[in-house]
């Protein structure tokens, strides 16, 4: 999986980064939104990841916009998965309006706003280009990014990540071999190997279980990518099924629910993302104030100076539904106090 991205910075406190580099675009609404969720108000790529992925097509936008867009598809990916937790934790402590609130908010950030960035970048290709990307994704997250972050976790006396970001990176070379074996089926024929099968980790909510600022960073590069990930993966499911390629959808959609419901989860959990519903919502509202009032508006008046019209509108509309979603979260939170 690829991580990266040009971090932005939203308040210092209680972060909850939201863009990750997978790229999306067909049928995005194939997605289930069952999925964990993580927090929309930590709307931030996270620094340190692998560079963004390549794109398999070239729509003529500007360089800066291109990097806008990837932003945006970290964020929206990364609120899916935020707010999939939070609605869970709402739902267990007797809050099933906020529930319903986070998850319905959760399938937006995904199935439109995602999916409209990902169309206007391209990033969606053939079958076997698909699963080269998963590749060259998986195989920088087994061979470089998960054993630094392991070593690092070591360095730092946080043993619970290191052995984490270890297990995750087997996981990742495993994936890597699976699809390696997918495209040499895809392409030249072959079996393409069963899907894994996730070994989903339950998150409840609590503080960070990790002591050291470099840890706490890492994890929030890794949990972008895990989310980024399964929407990637998805995306590329709904793909390879159009296209009569039911077993490769499979491998995508089981590799898909391991990188969100087992890596992510399991991050989470070190982390502390999910705390009270209160504070989730506070968290939430924090994030998409900061999108609604700095980061579209930002993305959408470079957007219109180069005259990327298509994104400059994606920008600003993404810009008005996040000013609602946070107004709908603050209303909740108020009923809360």
């Amino acid at each position: 999986m690829r991580r990266g991205a040009t971090p932005w910075a939203p308040p210092k406190e209680d972060i909850v980064y939201r863009h990750s580099l997978r790229g999306l675009v067909v049928g995005l609404c194939a997605m289930t939104a069952a999925a964990l969720t993580a927090p929309a108000s930590a709307l931030a790529a996270p620094a340190g990841g692998a560079p963004p992925a390549p794109h398999t097509t070239a729509p003529a936008l500007h360089e800066q916009t291109l990097a806008d867009l990837d932003t945006a598809m970290h964020g929206e990916a990364y609120a899916y998965a935020a707010y999939g937790l939070f609605a869970a934790e709402a739902d267990r402590t007797g809050h099933q309006g906020v529930g319903r609130l986070f998850r319905s908010t959760a399938r937006t950030e995904l199935t439109e706003h995602l999916r409209e960035a990902a169309e206007l970048v391209g990033v969606v290709g053939t079958n076997a280009a698909n699963l080269r990307q998963a590749i060259d994704g998986e195989t920088y997250e087994h061979q470089v990014m998960y054993r630094g972050f392991a070593d690092q976790a070591r360095q730092d006396g946080d043993l619970q990540a290191a052995e984490l970001f270890s297990e995750i990176a087997g996981d990742e070379g495993r994936h890597r071999d699976a699809f390696r074996t997918a495209l040499t089926a895809v392409t030249t024929g072959g079996t393409v190997p069963a899907p894994p099968k996730a070994d989903a980790v339950p998150v409840p909510a609590g503080p960070p279980k990790v002591k050291a600022g470099r840890t706490k960073a890492n994890l929030a590069t890794a949990m972008h990518g895990e989310a980024l990930a399964h929407a990637k993966y998805m995306l590329f499911a709904a793909h390879a099924r159009q296209t009569g390629h039911p077993a490769t959808a499979r491998l995508f959609e089981g590799t898909a629910e391991v990188e969100l419901r087992e890596h992510f989860a399991g991050e989470a959990v070190l982390a502390g993302l999910v705390r009270d519903t209160g504070d989730n919502l506070r968290t939430a509202v924090t994030g998409e104030r900061h999108e609604a009032t700095s980061m579209y508006p930002e993305f959408a008046e470079r957007a219109t100076a180069v005259g990327d019209t298509a994104a400059a509108r994606f920008f600003r509309d993404t810009a008005a539904d996040e000013a609602r979603h946070a107004a709908a979260f603050q209303r909740e939170l108020d009923r809360l106090r």
